[in-house]
């Protein structure tokens, strides 16, 4: 007990009220091995993650990694169970490791997930409710609530005249708001920069295009092996090839796509509580002329569970632009910040991951959501 209390800032006896608040609502307490494989983060966690793992190798010369999440470990545990496609439900507290550009990379945690249920917008309520309230059992009781929905945005870009390479990039990028904007504005025709770099790269790229991909991938680990670069970012030649193919591939999808810009734009400016978030993505369906009733219905479907379970709609704030920076996130995602605003951070965060179990090789699509929490920045809000 010693232990946690020095490392998560928290008294110890809170932590238990919180895993037994978390197992009286049937989530088992597992403890993943802190040593992970490599490649399953590298493929699965997103490029702000990459670049910030441990990384070690095995005495095969396997590569490892510490666990920079708990969602990955916990899905692995319940494949290897043998029963992926059965409800289950776990939680956890421990350390993840992630590199930070100021004090230590040993973060404390604690959390849920929930994998298997079919009953979708009450699972995404349950799993809310149940943050909220063990937010409330540490006594941060004062927190604004955000939430977004990945299903809208693919939903949007289904509907536009893209070609298949922006939508897929432009869904890559989603929660990355900068970058995602960015890519919009080359999209439509907009260029960053006309330096000679840039012309040598795309000279590069249209060598590529239209390349058969073995000579592709071939041509680009040569130039990396004469440089002596063995990864970048995290990422192995053989990915880096692979990104080089991409960016060949939209290049030459052309640009000029300026009416799916504008309405990528107008759909990711929306912003509203959660009480007229319905009627603002229906107005936006409307003027765009865009066939969004499905997932509009779902959202609201989620927001009545919510309401049922006791968090208005009124208090939580939706923003289409918000997704989180984890590739294996593919519909509801939430965040909890403290309502002061002096914690940097959410305090919670989480969503909703159906594909992932499936990548990690269940025999079937598992639904499944789950959430995590900061226990530094939680103590940190409980002090101001």
């Amino acid at each position: 007990m010693a232990a946690a209390e020095k490392t998560d800032g928290l008294d110890p006896a809170q932590i238990e009220a919180v895993l037994t608040l978390l197992k009286d609502a049937g989530h088992a307490l597992v403890n993943p091995p802190i040593l992970q494989p490599a490649d399953v983060f590298l493929d699965l966690t997103g490029e702000d993650i990459r670049r910030r793992l441990y990384l070690t190798q095995g005495s095969g010369g396997t590569d490892l990694c510490l666990r920079p999440d708990f969602t990955i470990p916990v899905g692995r545990h319940h494949v290897a169970s043998g029963n992926a496609g059965l409800p289950a439900a776990y939680c956890y507290h421990g350390p993840v490791f992630r590199q930070r550009a100021e004090g230590l990379g040993e973060i404390p945690q604690l959390g849920a997930e929930s994998l298997g249920r079919t009953d979708i917008a009450e699972a995404d309520a349950d799993l809310l409710a149940l943050s909220v309230s063990a937010l409330n059992a540490f006594g941060a009781t004062s927190h604004t609530i955000r939430i977004g929905d990945e299903t809208l945005f693919a939903a949007v870009l289904a509907s536009l005249d893209l070609p298949v390479v922006w939508r897929r990039r432009l869904r890559d990028l989603f929660g990355e708001t900068d970058k995602l904007s960015a890519a919009i504005d080359r999209m439509a025709g907009g260029d960053s920069s006309d330096d000679d770099s840039r012309d040598v790269r795309l000279g590069f790229l249209s060598a590529l295009e239209g390349a058969d991909p073995t000579a592709a991938h071939a041509v680009v680990e040569d130039l990396l092996s004469i440089a002596g670069i063995s990864a970048v970012g995290g990422r192995t030649p053989s990915e880096i090839a692979e990104r080089f193919l991409e960016q060949a591939a939209l290049a030459s999808a052309g640009r000029g796509h300026d009416k799916a810009a504008e309405t990528l734009r107008d759909y990711l400016a929306l912003k509203a509580d959660g009480s007229n978030a319905v009627d603002a993505l229906r107005a936006f369906g409307n003027r765009s002329g865009l066939d969004l009733d499905a997932p509009i219905a779902a959202f609201e479907q989620r927001l009545l569970a919510l309401d049922a379970k006791g968090i208005a709609p009124s208090t939580l704030t939706f923003a289409a632009e918000f997704g989180r920076r984890l590739d294996y996130y593919s519909g509801f995602v939430f965040e909890i910040h403290a309502a002061s605003g002096d914690v940097i951070g959410p305090l919670v965060g989480g969503g909703r991951y159906d594909k992932l179990l499936t990548l990690l090789g269940a025999g079937e699509n598992v639904p499944a959501i789950g959430f995590s929490m900061w226990l530094d920045r939680i103590a940190d809000s409980i002090g101001k």
